[in-house]
């Protein structure tokens, strides 16, 4: 059995940048095998959630938005940010409401996710809403700008596949979901 990677020390915490949606700051740690000192960028984000949200007609609640980083739209489901002290299940009924309009029946937990480990210490955490039936035409954030396209749930596959939903964490939801299907068969 291989042994475990040792903790790294942080020897100095920097200076932080807060962004609203998150925080950045680079931290120096000593490497546990030499000691040397490594500068690592640390983003610190609250926890996220995403929803797959379907109709009682089973069709699926999907979300197109404008992404800063690859300058382009793409097709996603609801979500966002955990509110410091919310449970991420209110979290997930909150912002498909928000984004869409859509009240959902019932809230599933479907698991979470560590976005990048790499830098980031947060959770993204998935839910399916069921039975979710337009109440109002939503209430975006400023800054928002989102187009709601209802899709036949059977599609997803296919929107994948072909590239039309791209977003990795959205991927994942969908992944997550399958699992949780095919574990109570």
């Amino acid at each position: 059995m291989s042994q475990s990677p040792r903790p790294w020390t942080r020897l100095r915490r920097g200076l932080e940048h807060d962004y609203f949606i998150l925080k950045v700051r680079e931290d120096i740690y000593a490497d546990p095998r030499t000691g040397h000192e490594h500068p690592r960028v640390y983003l610190d984000t609250p926890e996220w959630v995403n929803v797959i949200a379907v109709t009682p007609d089973q069709q699926l609640i999907l979300i197109r938005q404008y992404r800063f980083g690859i300058q382009a739209s793409t097709l996603e489901i609801p979500g966002g940010l955990v509110d410091h002290g919310e449970d991420p299940a209110l979290a997930a009924a909150r912002e498909l409401e928000e984004e869409t309009g859509y009240v959902p029946g019932r809230v599933v937990p479907l698991g979470a996710v560590h976005p990048n480990p790499a830098l980031q210490g947060n959770k993204c955490h998935s839910f399916l809403a069921l039975d979710c039936v337009k109440h109002h035409a939503g209430a975006q954030d400023e800054g928002e700008d989102i187009a709601v396209e209802l899709h036949p749930r059977a599609e997803v596959p296919r929107l994948i596949l072909e590239g039309h939903i791209t977003h990795s964490l959205v991927v994942v939801a969908f992944f997550l979901e399958q699992l949780r299907a095919e574990g109570q068969r």
